[in-house]
């Protein structure tokens, strides 16, 4: 930052770069002084797609030849698999993120309380929105919890009735947040 004295008195402050300012900006409270900037650069490496659950489910797709497309955005709440002529949508949920009821991953953070409570709300407000549109769309949904990926048992069991007929299971887990 270069100060400089204008007309008047008047001390005026210019940034020399945009990097220099926002490593200079906004301390988190306590987080022993990190910026924004320092921050942002771990947060910025946490996956929202390609994650180890994601790709656990693309194996168990590819193991039984149902082919599938990722993140389809024409599909409400965008899917992370889907395949409109099988007639299926899945969904790989983050335990933290959409709160899966009695995981231990699903925890509060203790700052900010408030803040995460209202965002966590949001998360389970849109996901049961999502999945009732797709159900209305005629597909059958599968809400696969990170946790139930990583144990191919348990994986097993709520996929495999996506093998099963169609006519049969019009509804797959739907809703459920067990």
């Amino acid at each position: 930052m270069k100060r400089t004295q204008a007309a008047r008195g008047v001390t005026v402050c210019r940034m020399t770069s945009q990097a220099a300012a926002a490593e200079r900006l906004v301390p988190f409270k306590r987080g022993g002084g990190v910026t924004t900037t320092q921050r942002s650069k771990p947060m910025g490496r946490v996956r929202q797609a390609g994650t180890a659950a994601e790709e656990a489910v693309a194996v168990w797709l590819r193991e039984h030849r149902l082919g599938y497309r990722r993140n389809v955005r024409g599909l409400p709440g965008r899917p992370d698999f889907a395949n409109r002529r099988a007639g299926f949508a899945i969904f790989v949920h983050g335990c933290f993120w959409h709160r899966h009821p009695g995981c231990v991953r699903t925890t509060t953070p203790t700052r900010n309380r408030a803040f995460w409570e209202e965002k966590f709300a949001a998360n389970i407000a849109r996901d049961a929105a999502r999945l009732a549109e797709l159900e209305a769309t005629g597909l059958r949904t599968v809400l696969v919890w990170e946790c139930e990926a990583h144990d191919a048992t348990a994986l097993d069991t709520k996929l495999a009735l996506l093998l099963e007929p169609r006519r049969a299971h019009p509804r797959v887990a739907a809703g459920s947040r067990a």
